[in-house]
């Protein structure tokens, strides 16, 4: 297993930090965005490509570029953003039905956007988050 990432995303991920993030944009109206919230700390979209009926980011104001960038100061926006989750499921109708929440983080997850931001899906069968396809080696034994 490998620990660490490779160069070409290091460098992607390098470039990328340089620059101002696309949810940045968003916040500063330089990029359109259907925004479904928004306070003085959180702004939640609808992202370019939806991947269920419902399908909404939330993303913290302030830029972090991963879970692992976390500082202690943070431990409330984290919080609040679960809170938002929750609001927005109940007002698109999907809190009883089911919903799901995620953060990708780093190469291995598919992170390409630098900005911290939770994933929240819903409006259908989901299915599982990953292939069902690993085998835990220990358990073969």
């Amino acid at each position: 297993m490998s620990t660490a990432q490779s160069e070409a995303y290091l460098q992607k991920k390098a470039e990328k930090l340089a620059q101002k993030s696309p949810f940045e944009k968003i916040v500063d109206r330089e990029l359109p965005a259907t925004i479904e919230y928004e306070d003085e700390s959180i702004i939640a979209f609808i992202p370019l490509r939806k991947q269920a009926p419902v399908h909404i980011l939330i993303v913290p104001k302030k830029r972090i570029p991963t879970l692992n960038d976390l500082t202690d100061e943070d431990e409330a926006i984290i919080g609040k953003m679960f809170r938002v989750a929750q609001r927005l499921a109940k007002e698109k109708g999907i809190a009883e039905t089911g919903f799901r929440t995620s953060f990708n983080n780093n190469e291995d997850s598919g992170q390409s956007v630098f900005h911290l931001h939770m994933h929240l899906l819903g409006g259908k069968k989901l299915g599982p988050m990953v292939a069902q396809d690993y085998v835990d080696e220990r358990k073969k034994k």
